[in-house]
């Protein structure tokens, strides 16, 4: 990550917070597969969303933003108020019930309206796991991940 592409992306989103009217700041680190962005804001509810969805609508905006100012595709994840971790905390331990409930049952067990992202962790939460496979099922809205026992 070059120093221009740096201040590219720190001006982006300071823009974007201005153009919303949203107080904080923004801090940015670079991982491996994404641009990190921490917004640290007392307007955290209204950042995040419903269920997180404007939260990931604004990832998905400087994403954009980012990627056409800079000519090159940047995977943008936004964080604010820690909504995402503990979000990934709940999704895992939700993995580990519905390994324990499709065990005790012997049957599978679904888990409905769940974002691409959150059936992610939870496929990764379960993928070394020698008694329960979890797979995504469905098009659309009616996705759903379901568990069950190998």
């Amino acid at each position: 990550m070059t120093k221009r592409e740096e201040k590219i992306i720190k001006d982006t989103t300071d823009e974007l917070l201005k153009l919303l009217e949203v107080e904080g700041s923004a801090g940015i680190s670079f991982g491996e597969e994404a641009v990190d962005i921490t917004l640290d804001t007392p307007d955290s509810g209204i950042v995040i969303g419903r269920h997180g969805d404007i939260l990931e609508s604004l990832q998905l905006i400087l994403s954009i933003a980012i990627s056409k100012r800079l000519n090159k595709f940047f995977r943008v994840s936004l964080e604010v108020g820690d909504y995402k971790k503990n979000r990934e905390d709940w999704l895992r331990t939700t993995a580990l019930d519905a390994k324990d409930r499709a065990m005790d049952q012997g049957k599978e067990i679904t888990l409905p309206e769940l974002k691409a992202w959150e059936r992610r962790i939870v496929h990764l939460a379960l993928k070394d796991d020698e008694e329960v496979v979890s797979e995504s099922i469905g098009e659309g809205r009616d996705r759903v991940l379901v568990v069950r026992p190998k």
